[in-house]
Order: structure tokens, then sequence, then C-alpha cells
């Protein structure tokens, strides 16, 4: 799914609400709804563009763990499965 805006966008448009432009007047300006403006806020309020980038790269690896993890416990289950047949 390809995303509209950037991190770096969402971070430079919760700075502007920081600095007092009201949500609304926001997400007319840019066009995206107040629920994605709270959402974004929820998620990436009081961060950096670094800290947006870290938290990208690790949700990149957490998924890629969770997978390895789940075809190891695929494997093993299979093997069990295996051993049970054989005796």
């Amino acid at each position: 799914m390809k995303k509209r805006y950037s991190e770096e966008q969402i971070i430079g448009f919760l700075k502007e609400a920081e600095v007092g432009v009201p949500p609304k007047e926001l997400c007319r300006r840019h066009g995206f709804s107040e629920g994605s403006f709270y959402a974004w806020r929820n998620k990436f309020g009081g961060m950096d563009v670094s800290d947006a980038k870290r938290l990208k790269a690790l949700e990149t690896e957490n998924a890629r763990l969770k997978k390895l993890l789940a075809e190891a416990m695929l494997e093993n289950e299979v093997t069990r499965e295996a051993l049970r047949k054989k005796w």
C-alpha cells in the first residue's frame, strides 16, 4: 500500500499544529482528514524525523524477525510430525 505522505511530511504537519495552526485548517490546507491527523499525532507526536526513520527501521526489522520465527516454528512442527509417524 502506497502512503500519500512520508513520515517527514507528517512530522512537518504536526510541527505546524504545535506552532498554533488549528487542526481543521491544517487538514483543509494539506488535504487529509482530522482522523488521520489525530492518528498521526498519536503515533508521531513529539518525534523528530530521525526518530521516525528509526521507528520505521525497527518496525521493518521486527516484521522480518517475526517471519523468521514463524518459519522456524513451522519447520519444528513438521519435524516433530515426521518423527511421530516414524515411530
